[in-house]
């Protein structure tokens, strides 16, 4: 069952906004997502926050500053998806245009796991570094931080995760860290490895570094810094857009790094209209690829390919691997249903799934597909190490999965041997053996901290839209502003009669629409099945561009009987 419900839109903060300029109808679809005033929605590099709020950046500027002096070896160690991928290729080519001597490792998610453990130190430790730089990882790597000092090396973090009881004993700069007064705490690992160089070339500007040289650029890694913010499905706040903003100016206008480039042609994507859903459901997933089935070198390679041919050549690895993703998804999916089918989720808060024969690489994935269609938190488990099985788990609004899993541990010691994360999504390790205890404590939480109500799966919308707002011009007044996860694009709710249907591409329901008078194209995205003659829709609006034509097109992203016609029906 689905809820439709309307964003609430505060009447003040709507009529300031309509006061500053802003249009009556985009004032209510700012006013409803936070929006106060119209700086809010400065998206110039100017309003970037200050890096001198994040605890602890001038002193790790001070030192790599110093490294790059003293001509150290810098060591930066990646995490295994999106975020890690593009923080790792903004560290290796913003230190290098500072002068460093920088190199890479990313660990194999199948052999290493996850952060700076003590057996990636020992990896690390073959290419001899003075210092290790931790990119989207490290703030839970305490026995890591351990080993490296036991090795004479040097650790410095930087990392966005929330942090556990106990810190590494390291520099550290993570605007989540305790004291530290960054506002904004949705930096992405990309976001905060840019901060970091932001801060260095400041630092190195004072020393006079640059004197018989120009500066380094630092806008030339904005399309790093988006791509990674939004594949990392962190929060846009207005730091965010702004990076994610500039990053999509410089795609657009054909100034992207040859690898994203190639990740734009492979995915058959028109780069002049690069926008945020090209970043998290089309490039960002071909880059995870190859840390879910294969090594996340093959995608920082890519990212950092100096020529067209190298990178187009990656970017095809990448694609395929993407394909065999899909496939083994695919299959796990429906294995995962076969099992539910003898299970009624709706007796459930929790859903925890765990085969034998599952890709460890492919369980985050499988997960959030089965809490989309569920609405319960769900965890997809794989085998792992000898005895264990290692699970990525997603959540719905409202349930903490990271705070679930730690107080699931508190109570049953030992049941996890490992875990971390935040609200969202979380991963965890435990002994396969535990897997029935894991469910039934991991459920008795669920049930005490949940509502049946919550279990409901709400759509909000930004209600209906009349007849003279439903045209191109809104359309494209839409596009131009950057929506992603804490900053949703623009929805809405109205009844239309269905005029045409007809099944395209074998798989789409291409639609002719009837309201107020108007008739409008619509599609229906991978369903084939049969409208009836009036619904009420949950749908966007989009700007459609056909053959050097732009005609305003509405996409339905949900539909049910209008009110006093029958049963809710959806599809």
């Amino acid at each position: 069952m689905t809820r439709i419900q309307t964003r609430s839109v505060p009447p003040d903060h709507h009529a300031a906004l309509q006061a500053q300029g802003i249009s009556p109808l985009m004032s209510r679809l700012f006013a409803a997502r936070g929006i106060t005033s119209h700086a809010e929605l400065d998206c110039s590099l100017k309003a970037l926050l200050p890096f001198q709020q994040l605890k602890n950046i001038d002193a790790m500027a001070r030192r790599l500053a110093d490294a790059i002096a003293r001509r150290e070896r810098l060591l930066v160690v990646a995490d295994y998806d999106a975020d890690g991928a593009t923080a790792c290729s903004v560290a290796m080519k913003g230190l290098a245009a500072h002068g460093a001597i920088v190199d890479f490792i990313v660990p194999n998610r199948f052999e290493y796991g996850y952060g700076l453990t003590p057996e990636i130190v020992e990896l690390a430790a073959q290419h001899r570094p003075d210092i290790i730089v931790t990119v989207d990882n490290g703030i839970a790597s305490v026995a890591g931080v351990e080993a490296a000092k036991a090795r004479g090396i040097e650790v410095l973090v930087t990392d966005h995760h929330l942090p556990g009881d106990t810190l590494p004993d390291a520099l550290i700069v993570n605007p989540n860290q305790p004291g530290c007064p960054f506002p904004s705490k949705n930096l992405a690992g990309v976001g905060v490895m840019f901060y970091v160089l932001m801060a260095l070339r400041a630092e190195m500007r004072a020393r006079g570094a640059f004197g018989d040289k120009p500066e380094p650029n630092l806008g030339e890694l904005l399309d790093y810094v988006a791509l990674g913010t939004v594949a990392d499905v962190v929060r846009l706040d207005q730091n965010n857009r702004i990076l994610v903003e500039n990053g999509l100016r410089r795609m657009r206008a054909g100034r992207m790094t040859p690898g994203i480039a190639a990740l734009f042609r492979v995915a058959g994507r028109m780069v002049h209209k690069a926008n945020t859903f090209d970043l998290g459901f089309t490039l960002g997933p071909r880059l995870n690829a190859a840390g879910r089935l294969d090594d996340m070198s093959l995608g920082i390679a890519c990212l950092l390919a100096a020529t067209e041919s190298q990178a187009m050549k990656l970017a095809q690895e990448l694609d395929a691997l993407n394909r065999e993703r899909r496939q083994i998804e695919h299959g796990m999916q429906d294995e995962a249903l076969a099992v539910l089918a003898s299970i009624d989720p709706a007796e459930r808060y929790t859903l925890a799934l765990y085969r034998d024969d599952w890709h460890q690489g492919v369980v985050g994935i499988v997960a959030s597909r089965l809490k989309e269609r569920f609405h319960r938190p769900s965890i997809v488990f794989a085998p792992g190490d000898e005895g264990e099985i290692k699970g990525s788990g997603r959540s719905i609004p409202g349930f903490h999965l990271r705070d679930a899993l730690d107080l699931v541990s508190k109570r049953h010691p030992g049941l996890l041997r490992k875990f971390g994360g935040h609200a969202m999504a979380a991963g965890l390790t435990i002994a396969e053996v535990d897997f029935p205890a894991f469910c039934q404590a991991f459920e008795t939480v669920a049930r005490e901290w949940m509502s049946e109500q919550q279990l409901t799966r709400t759509l909000e919308t930004d209600g209906s839209l009349g007849p003279r707002e439903l045209h191109l011009g809104f359309a494209e007044e839409l596009a131009a502003q950057v929506w992603g996860q804490g900053f949703p694009p623009p929805t809405f709710c109205d009844r239309f009669h269905v005029m045409q249907q007809r099944i395209v591409g074998d798989k789409h329901l291409k639609l002719r629409l009837l309201k107020d008078g108007q008739e409008f194209d619509a599609m229906r995205f991978n369903q084939v099945d049969w409208l009836p003659d009036e619904i009420e829709a949950v749908y966007q609006v989009v700007a459609n561009e056909w053959q050097s034509r732009k005609e305003l097109q509405i996409y339905l992203d949900h539909w049910q009987l209008p009110a006093g016609q029958g049963d809710r029906q959806s599809a």
